[in-house]
């Protein structure tokens, strides 16, 4: 009998214990919550804000009624020529109605227009679930009408956030969200542009993805200041 046999013959002859307990991870961040005063929506706003600035990404407040225009405005201030959207996604029809100068539907399979996809689409636009304030975090479930490449291929990537759906933490998202009860195939966490560091800690932005993230933050008229 070699070494790993032996050591493999002492663990099936070691005693049965007790079979370990599951963490109670819901009561563990309910006792950190007890710990800390609630947040404010104003607060979670401040706070989102100033985490994606620090992730260099950009905030622009808008309300329901003006973000389409704000962002054909950002376009043109951004000079980009494109932009890739999902027509048949909650937002399509006013993104349509704005004007913007470009709009892209993805209707094409990837491999269809692959060379296009990657070299001639400036920026692409999807809708959000949710927003982590304390790290400054989107949270996107892609899906068929709105694919994964809107946020990651393009170099801009636009973001519809709802201060509604803005949370203190991951945790409560996933619980408000009902998280357990229906998952998608991919959920992302998108905190700033794309970004990487090689061995001599050298930030580069944009090498896997957007160079820029602009997330067009919803709320009320009196919290547009």
């Amino acid at each position: 009998m070699n070494a790993r046999d032996r050591i493999l013959q002492r663990l099936r002859d070691a005693p049965a214990g007790p079979a370990p307990l599951p963490p109670d991870v819901a009561a563990f961040h309910a006792e950190l919550a007890a710990n800390r005063p609630a947040s404010s929506r104003a607060e979670r706003l401040t706070l989102f804000c100033e985490k994606m600035a620090f992730w260099r990404g950009e905030v622009v407040r808008v309300t329901p009624a003006t973000w389409p225009q704000k962002l054909r405005e950002l376009c043109l201030a951004k000079g980009v020529r494109s932009l890739l959207y999902g027509e048949e996604g909650e937002h399509g029809r006013a993104l349509r109605d704005a004007g913007i100068t470009g709009l892209t539907p993805y209707r094409r399979p990837v491999e269809e227009w692959k060379e296009e996809l990657f070299a001639n689409i400036d920026a692409g636009f999807t809708s959000t679930r949710g927003g982590i304030a304390e790290t400054g975090t989107l949270i996107v479930w892609p899906d068929a009408r709105e694919p994964r490449l809107l946020s990651l291929v393009p170099p801009i990537h636009f973001a519809l956030l709802d201060a509604g759906q803005l949370f203190d933490t991951f945790f409560q998202a996933m619980s408000a969200q009902g998280w357990s009860r229906q998952m998608p195939t991919n959920a992302l966490l998108i905190s700033g542009p794309s970004k990487t560091a090689d061995i001599q800690v050298t930030l580069a932005y944009g090498a896997h993805g957007p160079k820029e993230l602009v997330v067009l933050l919803l709320v009320n008229e009196e919290e547009l200041a």
